[in-house]
């Protein structure tokens, strides 16, 4: 007997950037009846401070797929939601909190794609902050929400490696291709029947706090290797940067190397920009000026000298 195709369920799917967009794309292709696609209001973005649509409201329109954009999601929300009789709710890097109505409404529960292994890094920057933290490995997880904070049960979940010097930018291409396929893959199993929600366990839970602004500054009293993680986990938001002379640089790539005994942290030590840190030493190997394009860390010198022995200040703490 052949096998019978994946059932096509009526859905509502939720999300915002770039990677809740490759999530979405899969399940039109997929061939589901998308009914509604819920996204956060256009926003001012790029140098002029245009109102631009999200990166998901712009792919459904696209498809011609109806959009919502509500600023918060009030009774009235709630009630156009459940009016939907959806089947399912697909859920990825919306941004907004869902209340238990909403939760309650599809008949297979509201569905989240989350960018982690959970309990691990549950909250709203888990790509961030496993690279942060060093994490050799993350990954996908299908949870069906509930009322807490990413706690509900996991109904598929599978592991990513985190190659070395990988940044945000590629690691949420890859965890946005393979949430597609999960995601895929949960619905078909969640419409059969076949899929056994596993509870998160009590312990390993982390939570994967909000990206700051402020965040960006690069602390030269920490080591070099933190300064580096955190140059490749900011390089979508808020981007990290030191001050010199008053201009803000930001440093798009860098690598780690010894620094010598006694150097005082923020301190140029070569002509090359190796800058101590509070352990080893920083190079950032592309920067790039307010306005101007990117390069390589020669070039930028060749036109903006930092000369060796320059004291880079740093960011003030609370």
């Amino acid at each position: 007997m052949a096998p019978q195709p994946p059932a096509k369920l009526r859905l509502a799917f939720m999300g915002t950037p770039a990677f809740a967009a490759q999530i979405l794309a899969a399940l039109v292709e997929a061939g589901h009846d998308l009914v509604a696609v819920y996204s956060q209001p256009p926003r001012p973005a790029g140098r002029g401070h245009r109102v631009t649509p999200s990166v998901v409201q712009e792919l459904a329109e696209m498809r011609g797929l109806p959009v919502e954009t509500p600023a918060k999601v009030d009774d009235a929300a709630v009630r156009r939601f459940a009016a939907l009789n959806v089947d399912a709710a697909v859920v990825a890097a919306y941004g907004l909190i869902l209340p238990k109505a909403m939760l309650d409404a599809p008949r297979l529960g509201c569905l989240n794609v989350h960018a982690s292994l959970l309990p691990r890094w549950r909250g709203a920057a888990p790509v961030e902050r496993a690279l942060l933290a060093g994490d050799r490995e993350t990954g996908i997880s299908i949870m069906r929400m509930d009322e807490g904070l990413d706690t509900g049960p996991v109904l598929l979940a599978e592991r990513l490696p985190i190659p070395p010097g990988m940044g945000a930018a590629a690691l949420y291409d890859e965890l946005a291709a393979l949430g597609a396929r999960l995601i895929v893959a949960a619905l078909a199993a969640a419409a059969q029947g076949r899929l056994a929600p596993k509870p998160q366990p009590a312990d390993g839970a982390t939570y994967a706090r909000k990206l700051q602004r402020e965040e960006g500054a690069l602390d030269w009293r920490k080591p070099a290797v933190e300064l580096e993680r955190a140059v490749r986990a900011f390089e979508v938001f808020p981007g990290s940067y030191f001050t010199h002379d008053r201009e803000r640089i930001r440093v798009l790539a860098a690598s780690v190397i010894e620094s010598p005994r006694g150097a005082a942290p923020g301190t140029v030590l070569d002509d090359h920009l190796a800058i101590a840190c509070g352990e080893g030493a920083l190079r950032p190997t592309r920067l790039q000026r307010a306005g101007r394009a990117a390069l390589g860390a020669d070039e930028f010198l060749r036109g903006y000298a930092i000369p060796r022995g320059t004291r880079l200040p740093c960011p003030a703490t609370s």
